[in-house]
């Protein structure tokens, strides 16, 4: 059986948004014609505790997009964004959440970030979701959404290593891209078995 998983489609990585993702927006209409051809959809979504360890207004004199050393490796430090119950929060307005079966939050822990839809960025720490697909009996995955060097690139990797099947759409994916990541995804994830169309 084979999933759909719709990475972080949030108002905070659309346009206007707080960690706005280039075009990120462009990507919701055609995400909501392919769920009609997937019978799991799962949509994943950021959801920090206001004083989240990665937002770089809890570190004196740093600034977005700047790395620091965290226990569990680097760790680049964002905007506030995607903060529990706030607007930029919510998925976008024109996503159709309603064909989820699941929705997997994912960045609660203050002291760890969590780009993987799989597990913390100490790559130990579950989400649960291996958990769910495999009751199922689900083990292709197809992913979407944002951004793509970020969180479909650690999502995309990790459920590789799981031992499932996994497709990146690309074009239904946007990138951040500093300093070159989108083009380092790209290759991490051919190394890792996932398959790029």
């Amino acid at each position: 059986m084979e999933a759909l998983i719709v990475i972080d489609v949030q108002n905070d990585f659309c346009p206007g948004g707080a960690l706005a993702v280039p075009e990120g927006d462009a990507v919701v209409a055609p995400i909501n014609a392919l769920m009609r051809d997937f019978g799991a959809i799962i949509l994943t979504q950021d959801w920090h505790p206001a004083e989240h360890s990665s937002f770089a207004s809890q570190h004196a004199g740093r600034a977005p997009m700047e790395t620091v050393e965290m226990p569990y490796g680097q760790q680049v430090l964002w905007p506030d964004h995607c903060i529990q119950g706030s607007p930029g929060a919510a998925f976008h307005p024109e996503l159709e959440t309603t064909r989820a079966d699941l929705i997997i939050r994912k960045g609660f822990r203050r002291g760890i970030d969590s780009y993987s839809a799989f597990f913390e960025n100490d790559h130990e720490t579950p989400t649960g979701l291996e958990g769910y697909l495999r009751t199922r009996g689900i083990d292709r995955l197809t992913m979407v959404g944002l951004a793509l060097d970020f969180c479909v690139n650690f999502s995309a990797v990790d459920a590789a290593r799981l031992g499932f099947d996994v497709t990146v759409r690309e074009g239904l994916c946007r990138g951040i891209d500093v300093d070159g990541s989108v083009r380092a995804a790209r290759d991490g994830m051919t190394q890792a078995g996932v398959l790029l169309t």
